[in-house]
């Protein structure tokens, strides 16, 4: 697992940082793609109502015509009625009659070809190295880019969450630039602290868990923008045609839930494993260490936004709020805090 007399491959490593910048391009090729997708879903929507009216129209006619009533009659409007907009998307996230999306396809396909240079570039780096690839903050950004990446197809494979794929595979690119440009590390061993199993346990399980959470925080973006477009349509105001192609606000805030609950539970295993290895690293579990506390806020405010859901009725946009909240304060974590607050954690591979 940890080999530090092993010899660093930097030429290895140079593929790394190749099939990197290389992953990076295509995933900005799926962004622009999920965006066009998103763009043109007004046209879209017009295709799949029409092609749901018609089959309406068709099987009426053909009922009309059997019970020898004069076809027409029936007076289906393409367009018109509740059938047609609520086929369009499904409130548990499966595949419709909205499957039918030739540029999401593509988006989809593509972003797949970037993980699979994204997921050899990360293995390349630990080849190199000889050890995990998540020991310094560009390691940490580029394989939590690439589990985020994982997570989303892996619930691909079974809800259709392409509406989503704007906001998952635009925070890819930002955290793969950020990752190159703001945190470039060579190379190397682990500093000796690191060399431990916990690294493996600890890690792992907290860059799962913030993976969970950038999905649902991208959900409760989308259920404020829905929220507001129900609202809107409620009292006959027109709203952004793309969302018709996205859950009702009330299924994305249970999805979101669900999906926080898990990696709620995550995220607790990951501060008590890090209490551990702080015992065994520094012989205190707890030492107020800067990153200590941001991990211990995170908790706090997801435990609040589990508690106040359940038992306090905080539902629609106060929840969604304190979920963004909890991803903000993922984010200042590992950005923010790593960088400019000196600690304990001060493992970030940057230079001083």
């Amino acid at each position: 697992m940890f080999n530090p007399t092993a010899p660093v491959n930097e030429q290895l490593g140079e593929y790394s940082y190749l099939f990197m910048f290389i992953a990076a391009l295509v995933y900005a090729g799926a962004f622009i793609l999920f965006a066009v997708d998103m763009a043109t879903s007004s046209a879209t929507i017009r295709r799949i109502e029409a092609e749901a009216a018609a089959e309406a129209a068709s099987e009426a006619a053909t009922e009309a015509g059997t019970a020898g009533v004069v076809p027409g009659a029936a007076g289906v409007v393409p367009g018109e009625g509740g059938a047609p907009g609520d086929a369009l998307v499904d409130e548990d996230m499966d595949y419709t009659g909205s499957g039918r999306r030739p540029v999401a396809g593509v988006a989809v396909a593509v972003l797949a070809l970037g993980w699979a240079m994204h997921a050899f570039a990360v293995g390349a780096r630990a080849w190199a190295t000889s050890r995990v690839p998540w020991g310094n903050l560009y390691e940490f950004m580029t394989t939590g880019a690439l589990v985020i990446v994982t997570v989303y197809l892996g619930f691909l494979l079974r809800k259709d969450l392409r509406f989503v794929g704007t906001f998952v595979s635009g925070l890819v690119v930002a955290m793969m630039c950020a990752a190159t440009m703001g945190f470039p590390t060579p190379v190397g061993h682990l500093q000796p602290p690191l060399q431990s199993p916990w690294l493996v346990i600890h890690v792992s399980i907290a860059v799962l868990a913030t993976a969970l959470f950038t999905l649902t925080a991208a959900m409760s973006l989308l259920q404020l923008l829905q929220d507001r477009a129900e609202r809107r349509a409620a009292v006959g105001e027109r709203t952004w045609s793309f969302l018709r192609l996205v859950p009702s606000a009330r299924a994305l805030e249970n999805w979101s839930y669900r999906i926080n609950a898990i990696a709620f539970v995550m995220w607790t295993f990951t501060v008590i494993a890090g209490a551990i290895w702080a015992e065994a690293a520094w012989s205190r579990y707890w030492n107020w260490d800067t990153k200590e506390v941001w991990s211990f806020v995170i908790w706090v405010v997801y435990a609040a936004y589990l508690h106040a859901r359940a038992t306090r009725g905080w539902t629609g946009s106060r929840a969604a709020w304190l979920s963004i909240i909890g991803w903000a304060c993922i984010v200042f974590n590992y950005t923010i805090v790593n960088k400019y607050f000196p600690g304990l954690h001060s493992y970030a591979g940057l230079p001083s």
